[in-house]
């Protein structure tokens, strides 16, 4: 259904798939019904979507949420949706998702544009929600939810499980979609974690340990002193604090959340970190 749909609005509108704005329409109906159920979106509650497209998942939304607030670049997607829907609960913001401030929502779900899927990710953390339901590229999703000592963890695991609980639900083929993407993609749960549970980690320490993911440590923070914005003169006067951080001789990709917020408080305490 989701299929001839898509089809007939390419050919009424005459519209070309714009792939530099990652463009891969959803065309499988019971993808999207699972997105909705696992939302579990109350009648009260308002939605936030990223990259509407076409509208498809935008129109299941509306039947189930008070308000949908739905972000879109592409004003030629924007022209579309308001000609062919008459939804009276949903918002069309046209811009670009990483720049536009979100109006208040209660929990969000997309399809999204995987070309942004980190930048919109660490902003989505900026916000307070209740639950997320995402569609991101597979190696993506593995990331987000890797854990120490695994060969997907990275600065993007850390970043996220600081702030939320983050499940990969559903494998989604690549067949799923139209046009075909080159990889399969994920639908990932993301639920924050108690204000007191949260832990608020440095970017600049998190970028600069996983600069150098598989070295030790302390050699990861020597190789990467420019990212915590130290000069060359000062990071000569005080290199040999580094050998004395919490954790030292382990690896990177084995430092648990808890074990880099260690080296975090080390760190400040010697104000090296500000």
């Amino acid at each position: 259904m989701l299929k001839s749909r898509l089809f007939y609005l390419l050919s009424k509108y005459n519209l070309r798939i714009n792939s530099d704005l990652g463009q891969n329409f959803l065309i499988v109906d019971d993808i999207i019904k699972r997105e909705i159920e696992r939302a579990e979106i109350k009648a009260n509650e308002t939605v936030l979507e990223i990259g509407p497209g076409l509208g498809f998942l935008t129109d299941e939304l509306s039947k189930y949420a008070k308000k949908v607030y739905a972000v879109e670049k592409d004003s030629r997607l924007v022209e579309i949706l308001q000609k062919e829907y008459s939804w009276e609960n949903v918002e069309i913001i046209h811009g670009d998702a990483l720049k536009v401030e979100f109006p208040q929502f209660d929990k969000i779900v997309s399809n999204l544009p995987y070309q942004i899927s980190s930048p919109i990710t660490f902003k989505f953390l900026k916000y307070d929600f209740k639950k997320a339901v995402l569609i991101y590229q597979l190696e993506f999703a593995q990331r987000m939810i890797a854990k120490p000592g695994d060969k997907n963890y990275s600065r993007l695991s850390v970043m996220v499980q600081a702030k939320a609980d983050v499940e990969l639900v559903e494998r989604i083929g690549r067949g799923a979609f139209y046009p075909k993407p080159k990889v399969d993609s994920a639908v990932i749960v993301l639920k924050l974690k108690p204000k007191e549970e949260q832990i608020e980690l440095d970017e600049r320490l998190v970028k600069a340990l996983f600069q150098h993911r598989r070295k030790k440590a302390s050699k990861a923070l020597k190789d990467s002193y420019h990212m915590l914005g130290l000069t060359k003169e000062k990071f000569k006067e005080i290199r040999e604090i580094f050998d004395k951080i919490p954790h030292a001789e382990k690896r990177v990709f084995q430092l648990s959340i808890e074990e880099i917020k260690d080296i975090e408080e080390f760190l400040r305490k010697e104000q090296i970190l500000s």
